[in-house]
């Protein structure tokens, strides 16, 4: 297996390990299209560029500030790993931010710039990528964006809870009204379609199921489903001391029975001693025991875990608002 990346620094708040691979198995993919991005709290950071782990180190980064983010590239021109990539190095220019919409306000600068980057030509639509990102400001809360179908889990003793929503058809037409949350629950969480609705570069087709267009479509509570309002694409997170949280690409549920895998997880990781520890415990159980019908398709996982303290000690915030914990 390839080498778990650990060594970074998060301070007194946070453990952060990450993994790309690839695949597993003996059939793969001809390359690995996903990426991720860590900066840590001392602005060292790390992306993949043509493949491998690059390291970088950002002068400008303020002390106490984190990011980090997983992307899965896909489609257009067949340039799924270039369009990742130029996500990957366009976040390490976006400066630190400490508010949802100033995040929010950079990150849709940057999909609308990568847009003209890698233009429609010939017919074929512009390439795409996922992208679900914690901004980890000192002291307060953790901020989601995300756009596409990774994901973000909280992984507690009993349950892996996901905090994110997929982008997929079956998300446009619980939107709609024409299936509701058994039905939607089935589709995305019971089985695995390899279809998207919205990805960062590529656009959106929530707005007008019948065309992409080009800007990014917000999936804020007003326009989700009561039951997935909670689930806000773009929102500050609350974060438990006793929960580790997985941001991961869809290669670990391209299978027959995703929801089954999932449900394992928890007891993968209850032993872990640290971040490094569950990314390794999560590849693993892919090698050795696979789900039935699992997919060559990349994988990438990024573990952030909260730090335990001594009761005496005094912890920075985790989080500044409570964010309702629906069920999934």
């Amino acid at each position: 297996m390839s080498s778990v990346l650990s060594d970074f620094h998060f301070g007194p708040r946070f453990e952060v390990a990450v993994l790309s691979r690839v695949g597993t198995g003996a059939q793969t993919r001809l390359e690995n299209q996903d990426n991720f991005v860590v900066i840590d709290v001392d602005g060292c950071a790390c992306h993949m560029l043509d493949q491998v782990p690059h390291r970088l180190t950002l002068p400008d980064w303020p002390a106490g500030h984190g990011r980090i983010a997983v992307l899965d590239g896909m489609g257009g021109h067949g340039h799924g790993r270039e369009a990742a990539e130029a996500v990957a190095a366009g976040l390490l220019a976006v400066p630190a931010c400490t508010g949802g919409a100033e995040l929010a306000r950079h990150l849709d600068a940057l999909h609308a710039r990568l847009q003209r980057q890698f233009p429609e030509s010939d017919g074929l639509a512009r390439p795409g990528t996922t992208l679900t990102l914690l901004e980890l400001p000192p002291g307060t809360a953790p901020l989601l964006y995300h756009v596409g179908d990774s994901r973000l889990y909280e992984l507690g003793r009993e349950r892996a809870l996901p905090l994110t929503v997929d982008h997929v058809p079956a998300t446009v037409a619980a939107m709609a009204g024409r299936i509701g949350e058994g039905d939607w629950r089935r589709q995305v969480h019971g089985q695995h379609a390899p279809q998207i609705s919205q990805a960062f570069i590529l656009g959106n087709a929530f707005a007008h199921p019948a065309r992409l267009d080009d800007p990014l479509y917000e999936l804020t509570p007003a326009r989700l489903p009561s039951w997935l309002g909670h689930l806000a694409d773009r929102r500050a997170l609350t974060l438990h001391p006793d929960c580790a949280y997985l941001l991961a690409t869809d290669g670990f549920w391209s299978c027959a029975h995703p929801d089954a895998f999932v449900r394992r997880w928890p007891g993968l990781f209850a032993h872990c001693a640290d971040a490094a520890a569950m990314v390794e415990s999560l590849f693993a159980a892919l090698d050795r025991e696979p789900p039935p019908g699992l997919q060559p398709d990349n994988l990438t996982a990024l573990v952030l875990r909260p730090v335990a303290r001594h009761p005496d000690e005094t912890a920075l915030p985790l989080d500044a608002a409570q964010v309702p914990q629906g069920k999934i």
